[in-house]
């Protein structure tokens, strides 16, 4: 049986505006995570990917708030952890991020090694110099970078030397958990294959024991990782492995999402484009029921009226629906005749 490297609890977390109200982009997430294992996370901007992406390194910067939950890393709950210990135990060690435009991360004022001796001198304050440009060198060959990127500027870099070097300087020091926000969202489709493959590679060597990858483009996922997660406004709305999420999802959404879809893998989907009608919930005051609701064409009055819970089915399978699968699934055949 493999370690849980990750496991979340219940997790809520905030902004505050500065009219002091709160807007709960991460409203009661639970996943897993064991090692050895990545999970993608699916949904529209802003659904709260990527603010659960920052809530799960346990380091909070205003507007965000931690509110309650658990968020337990290679066994030790880091929200009960003080800032600094968290920077300095838990950031790039225990749990390492690759920001959204990650290709505009680097200060261009400065040398890429720059970058990489700051990472490691914060934890291993007693590395050497040159013990860190042998690791870096090491690191960057893996992913294909010559040994003389260390000495360049971001500006003299191509965009996708610059994506592999943010995932270089994010996993140099070989983190348990690696979070990756939209990696490769800005680049062509030739660089995509390459940035998802240098993932898979880094974590079939062991440079990182667990990943989850975030992006908006669901079958994506289907390539790269084992599990997936769909969000909608703060919340999971359906979970399961890759395959049966991108080729049989369940939730109204969820179905939504794959038939919004301008370019699919094949066999994904029907060959006409549906449209998810409206617009996510404002949530400074979200619905009280279901929050798709407003947009489903299969919800009633009652779906508006009750808090929905998730609910399991098949092996590995849970969503957040009132209706039960044998009703969604008639559903979705009657619509097709």
């Amino acid at each position: 049986m493999r370690n849980t490297i990750l496991e979340v609890r219940d997790l809520r977390t905030k902004y505050i505006t500065r009219f002091r109200e709160d807007i709960y982009a991460v409203d009661g997430v639970s996943l897993k995570i064991e090692e050895g294992k990545s999970l993608g996370v699916a949904g529209e901007s802003g659904c709260g990917k990527s603010t659960l992406a920052l809530s799960l390194m346990g380091y909070y910067f205003p507007p965000l708030h931690y509110t309650s939950g658990d968020i337990i890393v290679n066994g030790r709950n880091i929200t009960a952890l003080d800032p600094d210990t968290t920077r300095k135990n838990v950031l790039g060690k225990e749990v390492a991020y690759i920001p959204q435009a990650a290709m505009n991360a680097l200060n261009p004022t400065r040398r890429i090694i720059k970058f990489i001796q700051d990472v490691i001198k914060a934890h291993i304050p007693e590395m050497s110099k040159q013990e860190v440009r042998e690791l870096a060198t090491e690191r960057f060959r893996i992913l294909g970078l010559p040994e003389k990127v260390l000495d360049q500027y971001a500006v003299e870099l191509s965009g996708g030397m610059k994506q592999r070097t943010v995932i270089a300087i994010s996993t140099i020091l070989s983190p348990k958990v690696l979070i990756a926000d939209e990696p490769s969202s800005a680049l062509d489709v030739t660089s995509q294959k390459m940035v998802i493959k240098m993932l898979r590679d880094l974590m079939e060597k062991g440079y990182i024991k667990s990943m989850i990858f975030i992006t908006h483009e669901l079958p994506l996922l289907y390539n790269v990782t084992d599990d997936i997660m769909v969000m909608y406004a703060g919340q999971i709305v359906e979970r399961g492995s890759a395959k049966d999420m991108v080729f049989d999802p369940k939730h109204p959404y969820s179905k939504g999402l794959m038939g919004s879809i301008i370019v699919p893998e094949p066999g994904t989907r029907e060959l006409e484009l549906v449209a998810i009608p409206g617009t996510p919930p404002n949530l400074k005051n979200p619905p009280k029921g279901c929050r798709f609701a407003p947009r489903c064409k299969y919800a009633e009055d009652e779906c508006l009226l009750h808090e929905i819970k998730m609910k399991t089915f098949g092996e590995g399978r849970e969503y957040r629906c009132k209706f039960s699968i044998d009703y969604l699934t008639e559903k979705y055949n009657n619509g097709k005749s």
